[in-house]
């Protein structure tokens, strides 16, 4: 007789562990489809926008309990573009991000956080020239997943933070380039 609960207790562990790895889905950015963006104020009287345009990364998604979820995010630094070259290579230099010596920018989240009807805070380390800081990424999404005519899962998000550039040691034309800089991130994800 106690043979019946225990197969029952065992069958409703085992759904529960299925349903757990179910909840908890792993997607891949989307390199050709996903894009950090940045600005700057030039000499305080204009904004200066650029992109990276090589991201990749792996998001865990756990919709039923964001908390569990988590960003890791690779940039590289010298996809970085403005649409003028020299610039791009000024940035690119021991001036500013010196990509020879730190060819990434990472992101890593620690926790993320519910921040009201589809919006998250994501807190985690931001690597850029060597140096790693605490920052947070306001995150509209993840929007409603589809599926692309390829048969694959698809959905998208966008994050944006605000960054010191002097704390991460990029510290070229003081005074003349602004210290804050607002960057956005904007991702498709993948699930195949």
């Amino acid at each position: 007789m106690n043979r019946i609960p225990r197969i029952a207790s065992i069958f409703a562990v085992a759904l529960f562990v299925t349903l757990s790895a179910v909840a908890q889905e792993t997607w891949q950015l989307d390199p050709p489809h996903s894009s950090a963006q940045f600005s700057v104020r030039h000499l305080g009287v204009s904004t200066v926008r650029g992109a990276f345009t090589k991201v990749s990364g792996t998001v865990q998604y756990n919709a039923a309990n964001p908390g569990k979820s988590s960003l890791q995010a690779t940039i590289d630094a010298a996809s970085v573009d403005t649409r003028v070259d020299a610039r791009d290579n000024d940035l690119r230099s021991p001036n500013y991000l010196d990509v020879k010596k730190y060819p990434t920018i990472t992101f890593q989240s620690k926790r993320v956080e519910a921040a009201g009807a589809g919006k998250l805070k994501i807190i985690g380390d931001l690597t850029i020239h060597g140096v790693t800081k605490e920052v947070v990424l306001d995150v509209d999404g993840p929007s409603a997943p589809i599926k692309d005519p390829w048969g694959n899962q698809r959905m998208g998000a966008s994050a944006t933070t605000k960054i010191n550039r002097m704390e991460f040691g990029v510290s070229g034309a003081p005074g003349m380039i602004g210290d804050d800089i607002t960057i956005t991130l904007d991702i498709e994800m993948v699930k195949k």
